[in-house]
């Protein structure tokens, strides 16, 4: 897919090049897979969770937005703090203390204090996404970015797979820890995987010695990268939202958010409470809605790339229709095959963030992009922390159906933003 788009570059350079831009791509993308084992975990042991500790699912949802909001302003600042400490090494630090808190909460009782490890966590969680992206970003030309971004972003979805597979499995294995097996044995391969990670990410082709990729046509906001050197810290913060469009794609990026953590954080409590399943069929049930989020993640931007030619927003269109009409649909199905089935197909067209990340890649270019996908992830983790303190009294006090219907809502509003997007231009990036 990596096209060799400068005559200054060698056949062995560019080759050397290649190889490298794979292993990037792929160490981050392997060690990412296990990530969300110390994320989604929680989501998948609400209810014993709150029968151990004599509280509510309501409860629950608080403590799990805590991670959400501490990751959401964590993203906003550790795009710009990982090109200055060295993205590897920033990584690296966030990968080993969620591993450790993550341990440390399992043998918790106090709901306080869980929820302020758990914040903590969500900001060190937030130290990686939005870096190893950026990175990428230096080594994969702006013609093949959505291949790039697309197989990246399905690693991340397909990780959301892997937790569930890994806290059945954990569950399993250890009965008599209840919980509490969620959150140890599922981040072994996590610290495994980083193992790869060290030995194969590199921060940019400069690392490897050779030139940074130049690109092949205008995007590539090369001429941001002194300027952004020499004006202070908040030069790019203030650069980027003096921008109508990018505070647009913000509002978009926190519906996505919404949406996909709202089905992730409540399907599997869902399955349980209103479907009558045991926890470990739940889980089970649910695994189809992670799936077609990593289908989308992949898919969407390769489309754009492909058969969309580059134009991002029609693919935004289509996928908010289809929920539009999927989350009223949902509530009214009461058989467990049905309901994963529709999960799959919701999956798929409410995750949109893949195709939010290429165009985060396209408005960034190499100078910018870590930064402008920390943006964009901290308006995603926004509408989750909103979601995960909110849809738990929801349910409570309407009902289950009004959960989807209010995620329904939001992705008309999705569209109409969409709408007024693409007819934006970005003046100064």
């Amino acid at each position: 897919m990596l096209k060799e788009n400068t005559a200054l570059v060698t056949d062995t350079k560019f080759q050397k090049l290649k190889k490298y831009a794979w292993l990037v791509l792929l160490s981050f993308g392997f060690m990412y897979l296990f990530f969300y084992n110390g994320r989604q975990n929680i989501n998948l042991v609400m209810t014993q969770m709150a029968a151990d500790l004599d509280s509510s699912t309501a409860t629950l949802g608080v403590v799990s937005s805590a991670l959400f909001w501490c990751y959401a302003f964590g993203q906003l600042i550790n795009g710009r703090l990982g090109a200055f400490f060295g993205y590897k090494r920033f990584m690296t630090i966030g990968v080993i203390a969620s591993a450790v808190l993550n341990v440390v909460i399992s043998f918790q009782h106090s709901i306080p204090v869980i929820t302020v490890l758990w914040g903590l966590n969500g900001f060190f969680q937030s130290m990686v996404w939005s870096n190893g992206l950026g990175v990428v970003n230096k080594w994969w030309p702006a013609k093949n970015r959505g291949f790039a971004t697309g197989l990246t972003t399905f690693f991340s979805g397909m990780a959301q797979v892997t937790t569930y597979l890994s806290v059945l499995i954990c569950l399993q294995l250890n009965p008599e820890w209840s919980w509490r097996a969620a959150f140890r044995f599922p981040l072994l391969p996590l610290l495994l995987s980083l193992i790869a990670f060290v030995c194969f990410f590199k921060n940019s082709p400069n690392d490897i010695g050779l030139s940074e990729l130049e690109e092949s046509k205008d995007g590539s906001n090369a001429q941001l990268e002194t300027p952004i050197k020499t004006k202070g810290y908040f030069y790019p913060y203030k650069l980027l939202f003096s921008e109508p469009k990018v505070i647009v794609l913000c509002l978009i990026s926190a519906i996505a958010g919404i949406g996909r953590y709202g089905l992730l954080t409540w399907i599997p409590t869902y399955f349980t409470e209103e479907l009558g399943l045991a926890i470990k069929d739940g889980i089970f049930s649910s695994i189809l809605l992670p799936f077609g989020q990593a289908c989308a993640m992949f898919i969407f931007p390769i489309i754009t790339d492909k058969i969309l030619k580059g134009k991002r927003e029609p693919m935004l269109i289509i996928a908010s229709l289809v929920t539009f009409f999927g989350m009223f649909i949902f509530p009214f199905i009461t058989q467990q095959i049905i309901a994963s089935i529709m999960l799959f197909v919701l999956g798929v067209f409410a995750m949109v963030t893949g195709v939010i990340w290429t165009i985060a890649g396209d408005i960034g270019g190499k100078a910018l992009s870590s930064t402008v996908i920390g943006i964009f992830d901290w308006a995603v983790y926004m509408g989750a922390a909103v979601q995960a303190s909110l849809f738990g009294f929801v349910k409570d006090t309407f009902g289950w159906p009004a959960i989807f219907v209010i995620i329904g809502i939001l992705y008309i509003v999705l569209l109409v933003l969409t709408l007024f997007a693409r007819k934006m231009k970005t003046k100064n990036i």
